[in-house]
């Protein structure tokens, strides 16, 4: 028996909007081509789960009512994703749970959802709507994805962007840093899905997690020129 990798997917009911359930196949097959056993977890409001062995944990976009379903429920997962963080654990979250990863998300309508504080960012919801192609700049080199959010996210000093936008609007309509990251847990605006026409990001959640997992320090190379061209594709459309 291959060796196995769990995926613990939060809300895929109500937070998997705009292709956000394309982030986890793109995760099971590139771990799947490479020899690996995956098994992903779902994690559903009032069910108990066991995410201590977690080894990704990834979650979706979702509507603000969406977010109005799951808050209680992911603040009562908070001491664990906050302890997954800190050991390490490779995470992804898009949009409405990047928004309550950080320290909470004030709709439009005044409503006050507080976030678990695993990235240092807090989010209003405002009348502008950012919509659109986006390209960002960041570590892990170009990125490319589609936004559509209202909300406005403000990092807080010392809180490491993602990367920055070249094409689009990112955290807010007027500056210029996209998403956040801390340790090894990435927060993102990005749809489209992101991993599937980005594969570097994509292996490097898939390296921290085989390196913590098993030791692994290299990656078997994979055929990519097909996302490789979907993401030029991509960064050539307007915003």
């Amino acid at each position: 028996m291959s060796a196995e990798i769990v995926i613990a997917h939060l809300y895929p009911r109500e937070m998997s909007i705009y292709g956000d359930l394309g982030n986890v196949i793109a995760l099971r097959k590139r771990l799947e081509w490479r020899g690996y056993d995956v098994v992903v977890r779902p994690v559903e409001v009032g069910e108990p789960v066991d995410l201590t062995g977690a080894d990704i944990v990834f979650g979706g976009g979702g509507q603000d009512s969406g977010q109005l379903v799951i808050g209680a429920d992911l603040l009562a997962r908070g001491e664990s994703l906050r302890a997954l963080a800190a050991s390490g654990t490779p995470m992804l979250v898009i949009c409405g749970t990047y928004q309550l990863f950080g320290h909470g998300f004030t709709t439009i309508g005044g409503s006050e959802l507080p976030g678990i504080s695993v990235l240092g960012a807090r989010t209003v919801g405002s009348t502008v709507r950012m919509i659109g192609n986006v390209v960002v700049e960041s570590p892990f080199g170009r990125l490319v994805g589609f936004e559509n959010h209202s909300g406005q996210t403000t990092l807080d000093p010392g809180q490491e962007p993602l990367g920055t936008v070249t094409k689009g609007h990112g955290n807010t309509s007027t500056g210029h840093a996209e998403g956040a990251r801390t340790m090894n847990v990435i927060g993102t605006y990005l749809h489209g899905p992101i991993l599937p026409k980005n594969p570097r990001l994509a292996d490097h959640l898939i390296l921290t997690a085989l390196n913590r997992r098993f030791g692994v320090t290299e990656l078997a190379p994979l055929e990519d020129a097909v996302e490789h061209r979907a993401a030029d594709v991509a960064a050539q459309r307007p915003q």
